[in-house]
């Protein structure tokens, strides 16, 4: 068994594809139309046959409270591997993405922590 899709919470689906395309550097998937939402899949450039990451419309109460509560306290709702953390973290900052953690070093790991402007916190990770 292995993971195939994982998906996130966002507010309005549209904007968040072009936030994970265009500043993340995502590669749209899927795009289907499912009525009202679309089911909206990414991958990442270096692995386009990897697990896919569902931009999910955060339509349902207690999706929106449990987006709302995490985000608010400073969870992140998921977190993805970088290769080099400080090289990552100039790039995004260039592109406009704030920040709520800069780089630390935790141990043998290095995180930061990114708002991703559709109701999410994002953890980006060095190992």
């Amino acid at each position: 068994m292995k993971i195939v899709v994982t998906s996130l919470f966002v507010d309005d689906q549209e904007k968040a594809l072009q936030f994970y395309t265009e500043k993340l550097g995502f590669v749209k998937k899927h795009d289907v139309p499912t009525g009202e939402y679309r089911w909206i899949t990414l991958v990442s450039q270096e692995e386009q046959n990897g697990t896919e990451l569902l931009l999910e419309p955060n339509v349902h109460p207690a999706a929106k409270e449990y987006q709302a509560k995490i985000s608010s306290e400073g969870i992140p709702a998921t977190m993805f591997g970088v290769e080099d953390i400080q090289k990552e973290y100039k790039r995004l900052l260039e592109k406009g993405v704030k920040f709520t953690m800069e780089p630390t070093k935790m141990g043998d790991v290095t995180i930061a922590v990114f708002d991703d402007t559709c109701g999410n916190l994002i953890q980006i990770i060095q190992q």
